[in-house]
């Protein structure tokens, strides 16, 4: 009866193989790295900045596990210029941005010539001291109009469920206590701009310091003319306690890497 077993299973096994290799398997089991992706964050930022990257690097750091992709991290683009940002299929801004004109020219470089990014909260933040236009354009808004505080939850809402990032989400939910930046002009009034979650309207007034009483409130977009997602969430330590929200990370970060021009690496 035990030799029969081994039989069983030696036969189910190379079953699975033949299967694997014809393309019948349900599953993709990658041999290797998929991809590589670079984060960025900044070290010195407010702490509450701060506190959202240490857990964000472990959070993607665990998603790295398998070797499925790499992750290489920096404090730092100033060693990285356009021919080694082009290595990696992604980068993850966490409250980060290129620093001075130089790293400015190299992300934009990267950016236009198809490369992918999902940046979070600080990363995008600019005002009229900021001197990038360039941002406002791969953002596809204004600059920062104003914020909520103190970090409060909030109600959001899917503005589609049809797109890879939301599509697995539910319609409306909570989200866990951040400080959330609204834009003018609104992402929204741009033709270029899919806005794929909002601050719900049911939340106004909103905040208990700083409150905003009305306007369009995506945090939530991709900008079509780029391989990239901006996420509003990204101050303070509690953002990775909720399930929903972190399925909406992970889905943001793997909708970009499947659109590398270089072909989809989960196909591989």
């Amino acid at each position: 009866m035990k030799k029969i077993l081994i039989l069983i299973v030696a036969v189910m096994a190379c079953f699975a193989i033949w299967a694997q290799d014809n393309g019948e398997y349900a599953a993709n089991y990658a041999r290797e790295p998929r991809f590589k992706a670079l984060l960025h964050y900044e070290p010195h930022a407010e702490e509450a900045h701060v506190q959202f990257d240490k857990q964000a690097m472990e959070f993607f750091h665990k998603l790295t596990y398998g070797e499925g992709w790499t992750m290489d991290v920096t404090t730092s683009l100033a060693d990285y210029p356009y021919d080694r940002l082009r290595e990696y299929s992604i980068i993850i801004s966490l409250n980060a941005a290129p620093a001075g004109q130089t790293q400015r020219e190299a992300f934009e470089k990267y950016m236009e010539n198809g490369g992918g990014w999902i940046g979070f909260h600080a990363s995008a933040y600019n005002d009229r001291n900021t001197k990038w236009p360039w941002l406002n354009k791969f953002l596809g808004c204004g600059p920062f109009y104003c914020n909520n505080w103190p970090p409060q939850p909030a109600l959001v809402e899917c503005d589609t469920q049809e797109h890879p990032v939301t599509v697995s989400l539910p319609s409306s939910f909570v989200v866990p206590a951040s400080e959330f930046y609204q834009w003018q002009p609104s992402p929204r009034r741009n033709p270029d701009v899919e806005v794929l979650l909002s601050i719900s309207p049911k939340m106004y007034p909103f905040g208990l310091k700083d409150v905003v009483k009305f306007g369009d409130f995506p945090i939530v977009w991709t900008n079509r003319k780029y391989r990239m997602v901006y996420l509003n969430m990204g101050h303070g330590d509690e953002e990775f306690i909720d399930a929903t929200q972190n399925l909406l990370f992970v889905n943001a970060f793997r909708w970009v890497v499947s659109r590398d021009p270089k072909g989809d690496p989960f196909k591989k």
